[in-house]
Order: C-alpha cells, then sequence, then structure tokens
C-alpha cells in the first residue's frame, strides 16, 4: 500500500468507518501507530480456588446456571465451576450472545478481576469466550487497544491485522544509526506491539521501556521536531526589518534607573539585540522566575525597536497586569520622548477612538488583547512583545503579529518551562531564560496551617500591620464560577473588616471598573490600605515593596504555578517576607503533593518541574495554547534522553535526507502541523 493511503476499508455497511474516523483512523499509517493501550495476559488459565484478589485473571470452567435477575436490578448472573470451586459472573448490562454462550453446559473462558462479592467469588463483566477442552491457549499476550462506543475490541483488531498484513514501513533511520544506540527498526517495533512474542515481558510492554515502544517513542519524538525545526527554518526565509538603532535610547533608560541590570539580564539583552538586528523574524521565549526583571529586558527591546523607526507592542492577559506595564513602562519612557499609549477593552468608546488614534503614531502601545481587535492598526510595528504567553491562545498570538506584517516577536513567561519540555514544545523557539534574581530581593518564608489555626493567622496578620508592613489575602480560587468567586471575595472582605477593625481593607477583584481598581492599587501602593482581599486577578504584575505577608485561603484548590506566581507578590522590600497557605481537610493526594512541594522549594524551576510530573506534559503547556501537537507515547521527563537524540536525528535528516524527513512528518502528523508555534 502506498504512502498515505486510506486505511483497509471495513465491510460495506458495517458503519465501522464513522467510528475510525472519530479515533483519527483514515490512513493504513494510522491504524499502524494505533498501539495497544496495555496487554492482558491470556496465556495460562488460574484455578478458581487460587485466583488472587488484586489484578486480572483468567479462569475456564463449565457454566452450572445462568438467569435473568430482576432484583435488586435487572442483570444476567451465571454460576461457572471448574473442579476447584465455584465463582459467580455477573452482568448488569449484556447481550443475547452473552445469554447463549452461558447456557448451562458450557465451557467458557473469562479474563476479569475476581472480588468477594455477597454470594462469594465473582466476576462483574468479564470478558466472555465460548471454548471446548481442546482449545488450545494464545501463545502471547493480547492487546488491548484505545477504542470508542460501538467498535468492539475484536474488531479494531481484525482491521489493524489486515494493515499489518500489508508491506513493511519504509525505515528513515541509517541502520549504523539503529545499532549504535540498539533500536529496532520501526516496521519490526511495530509488529512486536501489534504482536508481542512468546516470552514477552508483560513488565516491559505495560512500562514502555521495551526496545519496541523506546524506538516507537523516538520516533514520535523525531517527527515532532522535524516538524519544529522545520516551521523554525521556514521562518528564517521570511523578512522582517531589521532592528539596528544606535543604542542610545536603552543607554539613557539604564542610566536613569536606580539600580544596574544584573549579568543575566545583560546576557539576555544582547542575544535579543542580536536577533532583532537580523532581517528574519525574532522568535524568542524569554523565561524567567518571579521578580527576575523581564519587564525591564523587554523595555530595552522596545527601545531598540522605536530608535530604529518602529513601534513596539506589549500584551499582557489581563487588565490589572496590563496597566501595571503601562504605568510602568510611561514612567520610564516618557521622560526620554517616547509616546506610551494604553489600550483595553474597557475604555469608553469616545477614550477608545481616542487611544486607537494614538496606537498609530506612539512608540509603543500596551493593552490587552484589544491590540488584537478589528480597528486597531499600527503604523510601523516592528516588534511585539507578549507577557505571560501561555495565557493566551495560538489565533490571539497570531492575530497581533499579523497587525503589523512581520515583526520581531518576544514572548514572556513567569511560569518556568522545565528542560526536556522546552526541548519538545519549544523546539521553533530560541529561548532566554532570566536566572538570576536582583539584589535586595528578601527569601519569602512559606507556612502551612490548617484551616482550624485562622485565629492565630489573624493575630500574625495584626501584628505585621502593626508593624507598618502591608498584607495580601487571596479567596480561594473557584474555577465553576467567576459569580461564586466574587461573592467569596465580598464575603471575605465583610468578614476581615469586622474581625480586624481599626485596619484599613481595600478588594479588588475581575468584575471592578478600571477607574475603581486603579484607584484600590493606587491606595494600596501608597500605604493608605493596611490589607487587600483579592481575587487572583493580583497573580501577577503587582508590585508593592512594604508588602510583606500573604495569605491565601483555600491553597489546595490553587495549581503550583499559580501559588508560586502569587506567593511572588511579597519578598519584594527589605522587609522578612512570609506566605501562609491556608488549606482545608481532607486533601487529595494530589493537593497534598503540590503543598509539598510549594513549601519546600522557592526556585520556580525546580517547581515546574515537579509540576511537570505531577500533571504531564500536556496538562502543562495546554495544547490549545501551545498548538503544539501532543505526544501520544513519549514521556517527557522519563524520555529526556530520546528528546536530545531526536533533536540530534532531526538535524541530521534535515541537512542529508530532506524527502526522509518530509516522509517521518507525514507518517506521523498527517498533514495536522498548522499552527505548530505563534
Amino acid at each position: 500500500m502506498k504512502k498515505g493511503a486510506a486505511a483497509p476499508a471495513p465491510k460495506r455497511g458495517s458503519g465501522l468507518e464513522p467510528l475510525l474516523k472519530r479515533l483519527g483512523l483514515r490512513r493504513r499509517e494510522d491504524l499502524l501507530l494505533h498501539l495497544p493501550l496495555r496487554y492482558e495476559d491470556e496465556t495460562c488459565i488460574t484455578p478458581i480456588a487460587q485466583a488472587p484478589w488484586v489484578g486480572g485473571v483468567q479462569v475456564e470452567g463449565e457454566v452450572l446456571s445462568c438467569e435473568v435477575q430482576l432484583r435488586p436490578r435487572r442483570q444476567l448472573v451465571a454460576v461457572l465451576d471448574d473442579g476447584s470451586g465455584r465463582l459467580i459472573l455477573r452482568f448488569l448490562s449484556f447481550y443475547a450472545s452473552q445469554q447463549q454462550a452461558l447456557l448451562p453446559g458450557h465451557r467458557v473462558r473469562c479474563l476479569g478481576e475476581v472480588r468477594n462479592g455477597f454470594f462469594g467469588a465473582e466476576m462483574v463483566h468479564p470478558r466472555l469466550r465460548q471454548v471446548r477442552a481442546d482449545t488450545p491457549l494464545p501463545e502471547a499476550l493480547t492487546p488491548v487497544y484505545p477504542t470508542t462506543a460501538g467498535l468492539a475490541q475484536s474488531a479494531l483488531s481484525r482491521i489493524i491485522a489486515r494493515a499489518l498484513s500489508g508491506p513493511a514501513l519504509e525505515e528513515v533511520l541509517a541502520p549504523e544509526c539503529l545499532a549504535r544506540h540498539r533500536l529496532p527498526t520501526l516496521w519490526q517495533a511495530i509488529r512486536a506491539l501489534h504482536g508481542p512474542r512468546p516470552g514477552d515481558s508483560l513488565e516491559a510492554l505495560l512500562t514502555r521501556n521495551h526496545p519496541a515502544w523506546r524506538r516507537v517513542k523516538l520516533d514520535e519524538l523525531l517527527a515532532q521536531q522535524l516538524s519544529l525545526r522545520q516551521a523554525y527554518l521556514a521562518r528564517r526565509e521570511v523578512g522582517a526589518p531589521p532592528l539596528t538603532g544606535s543604542g542610545e535610547l536603552a543607554r539613557q533608560l539604564k542610566a536613569r534607573l536606580p539600580f544596574a541590570l544584573t549579568s543575566a539580564q545583560e546576557r539576555v539583552e544582547a542575544e535579543i539585540l542580536a536577533d532583532l538586528a537580523q532581517p528574519h523574524p525574532m522568535q524568542r521565549l524569554l523565561q524567567g522566575d518571579v521578580g527576575s526583571g523581564k519587564t525591564l529586558v523587554a523595555a530595552l527591546a522596545a527601545c531598540q525597536a522605536i530608535a530604529s523607526g518602529w513601534q513596539a507592542a506589549f500584551m499582557a492577559p489581563t487588565e490589572i497586569l496590563a496597566e501595571q506595564h503601562y504605568l510602568k513602562l510611561k514612567d520610564w519612557l516618557e521622560p526620554l520622548g517616547v509616546s506610551v499609549a494604553w489600550l483595553t477593552g474597557s475604555l469608553k468608546a469616545r477614550a477608545r477612538r481616542e487611544q486607537i488614534e494614538a496606537a498609530r503614531q506612539a512608540g509603543l502601545v500596551v493593552g490587552t488583547h484589544a491590540l488584537i481587535q478589528e480597528g486597531v492598526d499600527f503604523g510601523r510595528l516592528g516588534l511585539v512583545i507578549i507577557d505571560e504567553q501561555h495565557r493566551f491562545g495560538v489565533q490571539q498570538r497570531l492575530a497581533l503579529r499579523q497587525k503589523g506584517g512581520t515583526p520581531h516577536q518576544l514572548m514572556m513567561s513567569a511560569t518556568p518551562i522545565p528542560r526536556t519540555l522546552a526541548m519538545s514544545h519549544y523546539a521553533d523557539l530560541d529561548v532566554s531564560v532570566l536566572d538570576e534574581l536582583p539584589p535586595g530581593r528578601t527569601p519569602i518564608r512559606t507556612r502551612l496551617a490548617r484551616d482550624d489555626r485562622r485565629d492565630q493567622v489573624m493575630d500574625y496578620v495584626r501584628r505585621k500591620v502593626g508593624e507598618g508592613r502591608q498584607v495580601y489575602w487571596v479567596c480561594p480560587l473557584i474555577e465553576e464560577s467567576e459569580a461564586l468567586q466574587l461573592q467569596t471575595a465580598l464575603e471575605t472582605h465583610a468578614w476581615l473588616q469586622q474581625e480586624l477593625a481599626g485596619i484599613s481593607i481595600g478588594l479588588v477583584h475581575g468584575r471592578l471598573k478600571a477607574p475603581e481598581k486603579q484607584a484600590v492599587m493606587a491606595a494600596f501602593a501608597a500605604g493608605e490600605v493596611d490589607l487587600l482581599v483579592a481575587t487572583t486577578v493580583i497573580e501577577v504584575g503587582v508590585d508593592v515593596p512594604n508588602a510583606s505577608l500573604m495569605v491565601i485561603e483555600h491553597a489546595e484548590r490553587f495549581g503550583l504555578s499559580q501559588l508560586h506566581q502569587l506567593r511572588g507578590r511579597v519578598g519584594r522590600g527589605l522587609h522578612e517576607s512570609v506566605c501562609i497557605l491556608l488549606y482545608a481537610e481532607p486533601l487529595s493526594d494530589t493537593a497534598k503533593s503540590r503543598l509539598k512541594i510549594i513549601f519546600e522549594h522557592t526556585d520556580g524551576f525546580e517547581i515546574a518541574r515537579q509540576d511537570l510530573q505531577l500533571r504531564g506534559p500536556g496538562e502543562f503547556v495546554g495544547s490549545r495554547q501551545s498548538g503544539v501537537p501532543l505526544l501520544r507515547y513519549a514521556d517527557l521527563e522519563r524520555d529526556a534522553d530520546l528528546v536530545e537524540l531526536a533533536r540530534e536525528l532531526a538535524e541530521d535528516l534535515l541537512a542529508q535526507a530532506p524527502a526522509k524527513a518530509a516522509l517521518q512528518r507525514e507518517r506521523w502528523l498527517g498533514g495536522r502541523e498548522e499552527m505548530l508555534k505563534v
């Protein structure tokens, strides 16, 4: 069958084609790469009397009785005897074929878990097959495939078997490469996984450490690396304005700062300036922990664009964060003669028209997603800066780039990406890392407090306010309802006003109008508000050096990234800073793990690495946000060595065998490479 050929057609009228498409199985390659989810051991029979109470087991015996019982609900119940003992087979939903197979006197083979039922040992919904006394046992493990409602394992297995009977898949890796890394060919690996050989280790297959699994995982990673690398090279064929200004504007900005750049900031600034001088668009991800100085680096990049006669646009995901950036950048740049415009969706019509007009002329335009809305145009957009880039969808990031043709792009994230994840999901980007905090940042101590110790927490808050410090009190995250979260914030604010009489308490949340939000934040920054009750709108961007205490309610409801981001709002001044995580029991295992990690670590990169282990790569990055094809078989943490190897092989294939590189991408991605990374 030729490359890209359709999957072997099921019998006409079978209705299987829509079910196969639902699983993404359109071509022969799709079927061959639709690998087993797990394997079952049907190579031996266990006597009923010796069947363990944990794990699956296969038994065989004669049906003594079978009846449809109507109480407590309609179900099919049969009794099986193998001479060593008896076992009840229970089906809460069943087909006529199962009832026919379980007629008294029939011999059947059942695979399932034995458990202690009300009337003795039983199996609920075992896999069932009628046999004769001389029916042979399989010699090898039985694959179990991911499927969908209406598509039985037996039917899917037959279709995959027909695909396997065709010609071998063409190999893309050289024999010496396979020998060097002790790997089978892809065709050998696929056949071994669909049809394990007698003696193959069930543990090696289930843990995916079998050589065949390692080859398939390498192949999948290689396809991803090729796709991302191809996107990277394709962008280098596109023209962009070289931003080669004198650097005088950036020097003036640095001269006005009351502090010196860290060595990490200087290194990253040099990397960005080198990119901006190229005639192709920069695609750089700037990673840095909370408080590492990403905004200043972005401002220096904007200075280079403006000094070169072009505009810069700075987009942030929330209005409160965009406004914080606007005020800081305006304070830095307007004294240098740079006009800074502000654009957000909450502006009234007249003000919005004025700002849209200002955006056409301003050197720097700061705003939320309002920057990408219809009617917003730029005169000469040379640089796009996107803060917290993972919180924007692919289409939103693409829309901002398209406002200015092919501008340079700098994406920033305070959610550090573990190295293996960056190599896989960001292989088409250049990555800069700010791995050094500015001097003067005080370490933050994290404390865990059960909800019943709230009185002690309140005493600590009173003491800190009495010492002249300020406090954040963050309300719980309620994902199901923004309205519920708002209600909780209002109730918490009222309760704290009652409990902490004489202390000035403010409230900020996402539903406040921009001027109200700005007024509360300004009062807190000026020291007029002692305690700020807030929802997660303060997660990023808020900078009040005198705020040295944060209390997070129901910390068990937050993800690690959010807890780390929130904690980073304190520790910005000279005073000792504390973050108290209030939690309510009982805690799930995942919540316990998260609280343990955030309690033990302050390094964002280590927290991100452990978060990856907890959540997995798809959820960590977000498939919708990243646009990167998710991996089905490879695990970025466990298979880090294969990610490294895939990167090397991708470079070699693109340089030496572009036709094989194209074959590899088509085989695994099947044309699904659109929107890879923007």
